[in-house]
Parts: structure tokens; sequence; C-alpha cells
């Protein structure tokens, strides 16, 4: 029998550890628009303008949390914890996601209850801090599009920073409406689409990271037609334990048994086998990291715990 630890990236960075200064720049943004809007709302009376300040509060909170996550990702694995600590940016899409699922509920309870007895806000100062808002939101946006598509942790700071720019637009919309027709509850109205905008993207977010932490299959992976790339390479007459994984984003995992012909494996040529599946798993299906035990025919009966 022969077993082998197949391709892999030695490297102890995440997709998202590259872009630790985006994730500073986003976050030093936030804090000064969330200064602004908390005393805007306070002056005001706005309840729009009070739920996006919560809403960018949490995003605040989230980003910061992502931050720190990325930068402890980083960290060299130990004897302790072979992987490193790249997992702890999955847990962090799960807090973001928490957290944003409460400050949503939090601003449509509010909203609906101002409905029954609204207040008309300072039209002039929300508009003001809507448009300095949403400028911050987008510059955001712009600078986590990217990272947003290579990092569970990276697309839960851009679906926060998405979310601050509608609701920002929300804030604008209804500042405009109060000024020009004095209707009060368009502040309330606005407050609930944005708590009612954070639920869709933030259950997206929460099902992929739970994806993750239950080992499930990679999404981008189907097993049957790696099953059938592996029995396709020559010498390999079947495959059990197979198994494929995630420990991050951007960081795919694949395991399995490879049964060959004892002849194989008397001639010495496992390792040629060997080659062509980890040739066949870089290829066509960019696993990062593959390990493989070759067996022979012979070894079924020494397996221990059965197979699938």
């Amino acid at each position: 029998m022969t077993g082998h630890q197949g391709h892999a990236h030695t490297s102890t960075g995440t997709s998202a550890g590259t872009h630790r200064s985006r994730l500073r720049v986003v976050l030093a943004i936030g804090v000064t628009v969330l200064l602004a809007e908390v005393a805007g709302a306070w002056w005001s009376g706005s309840l729009a303008l009070l739920a996006d300040a919560a809403h960018l509060a949490a995003d605040v909170g989230g980003i910061a949390f992502a931050l720190l996550a990325v930068s402890v990702a980083q960290r060299a694995p130990t004897e302790r914890r072979t992987y490193g600590y790249q997992r702890i940016e999955i847990l962090a899409a799960v807090v973001n996601a928490v957290i944003l699922f409460a400050v949503g509920g939090y601003i449509v309870y509010e909203a609906v209850n101002r409905l029954f007895s609204p207040a008309e806000p300072h039209s002039g100062i929300v508009i003001a801090l809507g448009a300095l808002a949403t400028a911050g939101a987008g510059v955001s946006v712009w600078l986590l599009r990217e990272p947003g598509r290579e990092s569970l942790n990276m697309r839960g700071a851009f679906m926060e920073a998405l979310a601050d720019l509608l609701g920002s637009a929300a804030v604008i919309v209804s500042g405009v409406v109060v000024a020009l027709t004095g209707f009060e509850h368009a502040d309330s109205i606005a407050a609930v689409l944005i708590g009612a905008l954070i639920v869709p993207r933030t259950w997206t977010l929460l099902t992929a990271a739970l994806h993750i932490l239950m080992e499930a299959v990679p999404e981008h992976l189907d097993l049957a037609e790696v099953r059938t790339h592996i029995m396709n390479v020559p010498g390999v007459i079947d495959v059990h334990d197979l198994h494929a994984w995630t420990i991050t984003s951007g960081q795919p995992m694949l395991s399995a048994h490879v049964v060959v012909e004892d002849a194989e494996v008397v001639a010495g040529r496992a390792a040629d086998v060997l080659d062509l599946l980890q040739e066949c798993l870089d290829a066509d299906f960019e696993v990062v990291h593959t390990t493989f035990q070759i067996e022979p025919r012979a070894h079924a009966e020494h397996e221990v715990g059965g197979h699938a």
C-alpha cells in the first residue's frame, strides 16, 4: 500500500489576507460616516438616519472583526492546529450574519412603531448626511467588489458595504420626500426598507458559511464527476472514501483511497498513477490540496471500518 500526500499549497495566507489594506480603508470610512450619522440623527430626529447609523455600526463592528479574523488567519500552523487559524474567517462571517439579522430586526421594529407616531425630521440634515453616507459606501463597495469574489469573509464585508449604499440612498430619498411633500411617514418607510434589505443577503452569507463549517462538498465540485475522472486514470480500478471539504474560502481539500491493479504496485507504477491523479484534480477541478492513498486490490480485506 502506498500512502501519499498530494498536491498542496504550503502558504498560510488566505484569499482575504491579501486585501487587509482595503479593509482598513473601508473601516476608516465607516467609522467617519457613523459618527456623522449618529450626530445627525440626534439633531434631526430622523429614524431613517438612525436606522442607517445602527446598520452602519453593525457593519463597522463586522468589518473590524473581519479584519481581525484575516490577521489571525495568517498565523502559521502548529502541531495542535495543523491547518492554522484559517477557519476563523468563516466564524467571522457567521458572527457578521448574526449581527446583521439582529440589527435588521431592531430597525424594522422601531420603524413600525414610528409609523403610528411619526415625527417630521429636519430633511436638510437628512439629505446631506445621506449623501455623505452614500459616497462613503460607494467607495467601500468599489474597494471590496473584487475581494468579495475570492473570500467568504470579504464577501460578508462587501455585502455589508452594499447594504450601506442602498440604505444611504433610501435615507436621501426619504429626506427629499419629506422636504417636498411633508409626508412624515417616508422616514419610517425608508427605515423599514433599510431593515428589510439586510435579510436576504445575510441569509445567503450565513448559509454559505454554515456549508463550510459542516464540511460539505464545495459548491464548485461534483463528486460524481470527480469519481469518474479518477476512474478514467489508467491503472485505477476503484475509488472509495472520497471526501471533499473546505477549510476556508479558496481552500478546497480532497482525499480518497484509490485502488489499482496489484501489478501496478509490484511494477512500481503507483507513483505514476499518483502523478496523473494530482494533475487531473488540479487542472480540471482546481482543488488546492489533495491526499490520495494508493492501494492494491488485495488490500480491500484489510480496510478498517469499511468504505464508501
